[in-house]
């Protein structure tokens, strides 16, 4: 492991130069918490979530209906709360998966070929349901997308998103991948359009590249929540991109979630189609527009800087934020953790998720980082190669 030598930086920043381990543990198991955390209270509003839990939540919750929770509607049959990850998290490692056996970078094949059977071949332990099941039968409609019509209808991969609902199902995992293109914010963007092609169409694939974006530029030495924001702002589209700014303008007038949730929420109620009744969508939901864009991670990007790229303050934002939380908090957590490392996460969380769920989070965090190496020392060959011919092509070779 690197050295670490301690660096005067400005609010925001880190206090250490973490290193490429070090960031993609923190982003990782920092996306695995936040997931955990706003599991249990997904779907409702600020309101209804203090009402619940006397207060704002401000650590691992129970169910939200205590021990009902297989048969109370509309949570049935899943198990969330108590420190459980969600599908976010189980889809963020079947990614990992496939770079840990395609040791290269991904594109939209690598889905068909490696992550449908992943999801519809092969059991594991899975937290919400606290059985061994295929990864298949817990994730939501939209991912069950990929494996309709990639093993079942044998769809071009770069264009099976087409028709999908169009939501943060595929910017929900995406963050390995700007993890593997760390400090390279536009590789980390065009991989994951690539990637998601498979899974997203419209607003939710241009989500997914801003996603890995962002993990990617929150991993640069220098990185401060503003400059992941930025980077996400250079490359985001159409209504993605609007988004983004109306919802960071607001986030940057407010430094206690508190008192940001309801503005962030006004901020990008314009661009989001679900509409203000998030479990009983308007009409024109999550359907194909250069207008609109997802509300996940905008309000992500806004947490981040609402809490200055503090892990607790962010994620708890997000959680507290409720509507998708769990992949709000999900985002925002693999951006906060990838800033300032795993020292930042509350031990304390850590533990009981990975308790709870029965999983290692740190494993394929050590997968990741290998193949990330792997990966950028083939990218530096190739980069040096092409250099070189083109000095040839340019009359500069010798």
């Amino acid at each position: 492991m690197a050295h670490k030598t301690s660096e005067p930086l400005a609010a925001g920043t880190t206090t250490t130069t973490l290193t490429l381990d070090e960031r993609i543990t923190g982003a990782l198991v920092g996306a695995a918490v936040g997931d955990a955390l706003g599991g249990p209270v997904e779907g409702w509003t600020p309101e209804q979530i203090a009402e619940r839990h006397g207060g704002r939540v401000t650590g691992v919750v129970g169910p939200w209906y205590g021990d009902d929770w297989r048969t109370a509607r509309p949570i049935a049959p899943y198990h969330k709360g108590d420190g459980h990850v969600t599908d976010d998290t189980l889809m963020t490692h079947a990614l990992i998966r496939v770079y840990e056996t395609v040791r290269g970078h991904l594109d939209a094949y690598s889905v068909a070929d490696h992550l449908v059977p992943d999801l519809m071949s092969r059991p594991r332990w899975i937290p919400e349901l606290e059985a061994e099941a295929l990864p298949l039968q817990r994730i939501f409609l939209a991912e069950k997308w990929i494996v309709t019509r990639l093993h079942y209808g044998h769809a071009d991969p770069r264009e099976a998103g087409s028709g999908n609902i169009v939501n943060c199902g595929a910017a929900m995992y995406m963050a390995p991948v700007g993890l593997v293109n760390a400090a390279h914010p536009e590789a980390a963007y065009a991989e994951a359009l690539d990637v998601a092609g498979a899974h997203q169409s419209s607003y939710g694939r241009e989500a997914a590249g801003v996603l890995a974006a962002a993990v990617a530029a929150a991993c640069a030495p220098d990185a401060t929540p503003a400059s992941v924001v930025e980077a996400a702002l250079a490359l985001a589209k159409d209504g993605t991109r609007s988004a983004i700014e109306s919802v960071c303008e607001v986030a940057a007038r407010h430094s206690d979630f508190e008192s940001a949730l309801v503005p962030l929420r006004a901020a990008v109620a314009p661009f989001d189609t679900v509409g203000p009744h998030y479990r009983d969508p308007s009409l024109g939901a999550r359907r194909p527009s250069r207008l609109h864009s997802i509300e996940e991670l905008p309000v992500a990007l806004g947490m981040l800087l609402v809490g200055d790229g503090d892990y607790r303050r962010t994620v708890l934002g997000s959680v507290n934020y409720g509507r998708d939380c769990d992949s709000i908090a999900t985002m925002s957590g693999a951006l906060a953790g990838a800033l300032h490392g795993e020292q930042a996460i509350p031990g304390a969380w850590v533990k009981t998720v990975a308790d709870a769920s029965r999983l290692d989070l740190h494993a394929p965090a050590r997968a990741l980082t290998e193949v990330a190496r792997e990966i950028f020392v083939r990218d530096t060959a190739r980069r040096r190669a092409h250099e070189a011919a083109f000095a040839v092509l340019a009359g500069d070779g010798r």
